[in-house]
Formats: C-alpha cells, structure tokens, sequence
C-alpha cells in the first residue's frame, strides 16, 4: 500500500482543482474512492487528480485499479492502493484506520456497486444475486463511512459523497433488490448530514441516471433520460460536492418523475412503474 507519484502535467489540474474543493474552499488533500478500478469511479479519481492531492482507491481488480493509478500519478497525484472486497467489513476498517492516520481523510466516496435483475429469460434476480447487491451496494458504504466517520466529527470537517440511484426513487418491477440497495444508500446519507452537519460534516447524496459503463452495457431495453459518459456524470457530482450541495439527481427531471411516481395510490403507481421493462444481462 505504498504512494506512487508522478510530475503533474497540464489538464490535471483543472478538474482536480474544482472537484478537489470543500464547501468552505479549502482544499480536499485526501481522498478514498470505493470501486475506482473502472466507470464512475475511474473517472472520479482521475478528475480529482492533481499535485498536492493524496488518493486511495480501493477495488478488487488489482491490475484495473493499477491501470486508474497510473493515470492519475500522470496528473501529479499520490496515490495508494487497496485491493479489497467492499463487503468485508474488518479489512476495510484496517485500510481506511491506516490511510486516516496517516492521512487525514477529507472526502471519501462511496462508489462501490454491483446490480442484476431480471434476466434475458424473463427469470428473476435470484436470492444470491440480490443479497449481494445490499451487501456491496450498502453494506460496501457503510464499511466505508463508519470507520472514517469518527475522525471526521473529531476534525469538524469532512465531506462524503455517496453514490445511490435514481432506481432508489421508485422501486422498478425488474430492479427489485439494486432498487432497494440505492434506496438505503440515499436514506443513510440524509440521515448522517442531518445528524452530524453541525459538527462539519458535508454530506451529499447523488441520484445518477445511466452513463457508460459495464454495468450500463448489461441493461436490454430503453435508457430513461439517455446517456451519458462517465466523465461528464463525474464532473456533475464532483460539481455538487464542490458547492457544498446534499443532493444531486443528474437528470433532474427524471428524477423528479421517479419521486412522484412514488406518491401516487400504489395501483396506479405499479401500472405506470411496469411501463419501464428491460431485462439484465448476467454479470458484476
């Protein structure tokens, strides 16, 4: 778990400059992302990346993650490394104790997600496959924010960002469990900045539509709202946080639709709900 660093070079700076920024303008040194090895949190780590600027990124695919590194010490980043399974529990807590000793830890997002749902063949998720999106979905955040959470309400400071869905919304008929997953990620997140935004702590939730990626790439049927690149999804939220926000749904008006969907009689709501039918390609 030892730094690597590089010289700085020209357009690092920029995105790491505006993502890297507290809502009170000082400037976020150290940074832990969950699930940086590819899409969102790729793009995540390298936007932030920039000289002076300390990441640690965890996932499980040591090559894939070495790969982010590599590009973000191109920006002039530190960066460590921990090939980790978000869902368990004790060695998260080790890694993040270690890297929050050494480096105080100003923001830490939770990224880290799987999904599934109905298959091609018309067949549920399955129990395995929705346990497992709970526990890497939410569990993975909650092994993220808890050990790190003590430090940061002792510093009075401290920015999170967690990574939902706007699925979380509106449970969707082919979505269940992911659905559920991203519902308790958002729920968590409003309830820590409205327990603990008086002692520092900067909470922002965000609601993501689709943006490229493998988990994108195994949906069959038609993308609400588009999509997007996982650059310019990144550059919303890191936009948010920036400005000290505690929501952020990209796109609003989608958004927006799901959360009034939810308040209609349920008859009615599951009648439009199962209008938004796809199926899900097996995979992570």
């Amino acid at each position: 778990m030892k730094p690597s660093s590089g010289a700085a070079q020209a357009g690092g700076a920029a995105a790491a400059g505006q993502g890297a920024t507290q809502a009170d303008g000082a400037a976020v040194r150290s940074v832990v992302i969950t699930g940086a090895s590819r899409g969102l949190g790729a793009a995540l780590a390298e936007a932030l990346a920039g000289p002076g600027v300390a990441l640690h990124l965890l996932g499980r695919d040591a090559a894939a993650l070495e790969a982010v590194a590599a590009r973000c010490r191109a920006r002039g980043a530190a960066v460590w490394l921990a090939a980790v399974d978000v869902t368990d529990a004790a060695a998260m807590a080790a890694v993040l104790r270690d890297w929050d000793q050494a480096r105080p830890v100003g923001l830490a997002i939770a990224n880290a997600g799987v999904s599934a749902g109905t298959g091609p063949d018309g067949a549920p998720e399955g129990h395995d496959a929705a346990l497992r999106q709970v526990r890497v979905n939410l569990e993975g955040a909650l092994n993220l924010v808890e050990p790190l959470l003590p430090g940061m309400l002792s510093r009075r400071q401290g920015q999170l960002l967690l990574v939902g869905s706007m699925m979380g919304f509106r449970g969707l008929p082919d979505v269940p469990a992911y659905a559920a997953s991203k519902a308790g990620v958002w729920a968590y997140g409003e309830a820590l900045r409205a327990a603990h935004r008086a002692a520092g702590l900067r909470v922002t939730v965000a609601a993501p539509g689709f943006f490229a990626s493998a988990m994108s790439a195994r949906v069959r049927g038609a993308r609400a709202g588009g999509e997007v690149s996982a650059e310019a999804m990144a550059a919303r939220l890191l936009r948010a946080v920036a400005r000290g926000r505690g929501r952020v749904v990209s796109p609003w008006w989608l958004g927006a639709g799901l959360r009034a969907l939810a308040l209609l009689p349920p008859g009615l709501g599951d009648r439009l709900a199962r209008l938004v039918r796809f199926r899900v390609e097996p995979g992570g």
